[in-house]
Formats: C-alpha cells, sequence, structure tokens
C-alpha cells in the first residue's frame, strides 16, 4: 500500500516551518533561566536510556492535551511563557510535535536534530530514570 504522505514526508514538511538547533546549539541553551527542554519518549525510552535531568517529560500522545489550556488535561508548565525546547529519540517525532505545537499557537518553541541520541553522542548530561513501581 502507497500512503498519501509518509514518515519523512511529514517530517520533512514540519521541518521547513519549525525552528530546529543543532545539539550544540541546545546544549548552550540548557540550564538558562526562561528554558524549558522538553523530552516527548515514551516513558519506557526513559527508563531505558536515561534522561536529561530537569526535563520536563510530556509523553507524545498527551502533548497537544498538555499545551492547550482549554484542555481539562493542560499542564501550567506550557503557559510559562518559557522558550520549549523538545525532543525525542532521533528528532522524528520532536519535529511533528513542535510543528502541531506551534500550529496550536504555542510560541518559542524548537527541536533538536538528532534528538537524545545526539544529546548522548555530545555527551550531554544525563541521569538514570528509575523504573516505574509495578
Amino acid at each position: 500500500m502507497k500512503m498519501k504522505k509518509g514518515i519523512k514526508q511529514l517530517v520533512e514538511e514540519a521541518t521547513r516551518e519549525i525552528e530546529t538547533l543543532t545539539v550544540d546549539e541546545a546544549r548552550a541553551l540548557y540550564g538558562q533561566d526562561g528554558v524549558t527542554f522538553v523530552d516527548l519518549r515514551d516513558i519506557r525510552e526513559l527508563e531505558r536510556e536515561g534522561q536529561v535531568p530537569g526535563a520536563v517529560h510530556a509523553p507524545r500522545g498527551m502533548l497537544e492535551f498538555w499545551v492547550d489550556p482549554e484542555s481539562p488535561y493542560h499542564r501550567d508548565v506550557f503557559a510559562s511563557g518559557n522558550r520549549f525546547v523538545f525532543f525525542c529519540a532521533a528528532g522524528w517525532r520532536s519535529a511533528l510535535a513542535t510543528k502541531a505545537v506551534q500550529d496550536m499557537g504555542l510560541p518559542n518553541v524548537c527541536h533538536i536534530d538528532g534528538g537524545f541520541g545526539a544529546w548522548k553522542e555530545s555527551d550531554g548530561p544525563i541521569e538514570e530514570r528509575k523504573p516505574r513501581a509495578s
């Protein structure tokens, strides 16, 4: 079956309309006041690979609900006025997520090219994520 639009095309289209940071640019922003890093990976990925210290975990499937102030699931962090730096494992989900929330009207949002993988390769700070109690 041929998709009308495949994931590669969706990511390419999103990338043309969003701000993409190199990992070095992201590392320069890390820890600054008014900057919030947002990890879009699944909880199992965080537990397996570790996490960026201080990053907000916003699972990709809930992001739009957490960003929208009209949603019963809204999270105040997204109304902070901060600059948001999104990332996932490789940069595909974060590109799509950045485009989605930008379209919703969330200002000052960008994502990291190469995602957590690039962050890890660049020796960015990482901490262990303890598994959830079952």
